[in-house]
C-alpha cells in the first residue's frame, strides 16, 4: 500500500475521470464508512448553482452509486483510496 497526503489524494479523485473508486472515511458521528463512487457532472434538478463553493471547505461531489445520489466527500477525513487497482492510505 502507498501513502499519500490529502492533496495528492484530491487530484487522484480529479484525475480518475469517472472511474469508480472506493474511499474510506470518518462520518460526523465518529464512525467509518466506505463509499464507492464516482466524479460525474452534476445537473441540478431546479436549474440552480450550489449556495457555496465546495472546494472552499475542502469538500469533492461525488456521485455514490450504492444509494445513487450525490455526496459531498470531506477530504479532511479521508482514511484510505482505492483508485485504478491500487490502495492508498491517507496520512497527515
Amino acid at each position: 500500500m502507498n501513502t499519500i497526503n490529502r492533496t495528492r489524494a484530491k487530484e487522484l479523485i480529479k484525475e480518475s475521470k469517472g472511474l469508480i473508486f472506493a474511499a474510506t472515511f470518518t462520518k460526523k458521528d465518529g464512525t467509518h464508512r466506505l463509499m464507492n463512487a464516482r466524479l460525474k457532472k452534476y445537473i441540478s434538478k431546479t436549474g440552480r448553482a450550489a449556495p457555496y463553493k465546495a472546494e472552499n471547505y475542502n469538500l469533492i461531489p461525488i456521485y455514490d452509486m450504492k444509494s445513487k445520489g450525490w455526496r459531498s466527500l470531506n477530504l479532511n477525513t479521508l482514511l484510505t483510496l482505492s483508485i485504478n487497482k491500487t490502495k492508498y492510505i491517507i496520512n497527515e
